[in-house]
């Protein structure tokens, strides 16, 4: 069954994403970095859940988070799966900060691009500074919200890593909330030959207000998100429909 399930569903995802490219790419040539392009694409992504066999639960409405937008969005990264299991998430006017070189990923990074998410080049902090100015302008004048995985780098497949600052630094002086979802862990779940990936869970904590942070707060709060994070994650994971034989990760 395996021997026909895995070759079944590759051709099927290769299908998906060629038509993903193709509609993609017409949405934001039509409207280059338009505030509604990930939203589009992202619902695109939603109809792939089904076809790698995951059922995504989410505890709260996508939609209600529009009252509290613009606002930063933050989440723990945790595969490339992350565009298909997270897909329910991003709403109208939301962007994501990611690195620089994910332009160079084939089909992913030039709809990441033209779909008006913004670059950030982690190796020269200076001009990464500079940037997150301008994030924030585009924050008060374009009323963007920005989706970031303040570790930078992927924690599924291990601990979840230092978080950087970034995120609670932006909204403290665009002076917006702060939106913490978290996403059960699914390292190694995700098995293509497989008919039944079990679930992956999603919850919402409760936001931190950016009016109210203090710059000398910045990094004792930044900890405590991420403690905080880390907490709803293992009250996550029991809660979660498992496939066979699946365990979870010694360290998460």
């Amino acid at each position: 069954m395996r021997y026909i399930i895995y070759p079944l569903r590759v051709l099927i995802l290769l299908i998906m994403a060629l038509l993903w490219l193709v509609l993609g790419l017409i949405v934001c040539l039509c409207r280059p970095m338009h505030k509604g392009n990930v939203y589009a694409l992202t619902q695109m992504l939603r109809l792939a859940q089904r076809v790698i066999g995951v059922k995504v639960v989410m505890d709260f409405d996508p939609k209600s988070v529009r009252k509290d937008m613009p606002a930063i969005f933050v989440g723990l990264h945790q595969s490339n799966w992350d565009i298909v299991t997270m897909a329910d998430l991003p709403q109208p006017g939301l962007v994501c900060v990611g690195k620089k070189s994910l332009l160079y990923t084939p089909i992913f990074g030039i709809l990441f691009f033209l779909s008006g998410n913004i670059l950030l080049d982690r190796n020269k902090r200076s001009k990464a500074g500079d940037l997150f100015l301008k994030i924030v302008e585009k924050i008060k004048t374009k009323g963007l919200s920005i989706w970031m995985f303040p570790e930078g780098t992927r924690s599924g497949y291990g601990p979840v890593g230092p978080f950087k600052s970034g995120a609670l630094h932006t909204a403290m002086l665009a002076k917006v909330k702060v939106i913490p979802f978290v996403t059960s862990t699914y390292a190694n779940q995700i098995d293509l030959g497989r008919l039944n990936n079990g679930e992956v869970h999603i919850t919402l904590l409760e936001p931190l207000d950016g009016a109210t942070l203090e710059r000398a707060q910045i990094n004792a709060q930044t900890q405590e998100l991420r403690e905080r994070m880390i907490k709803a994650m293992h009250e996550l994971d029991p809660k979660v429909k498992r496939p066979e034989g699946y365990t979870l990760p010694q360290d998460r």
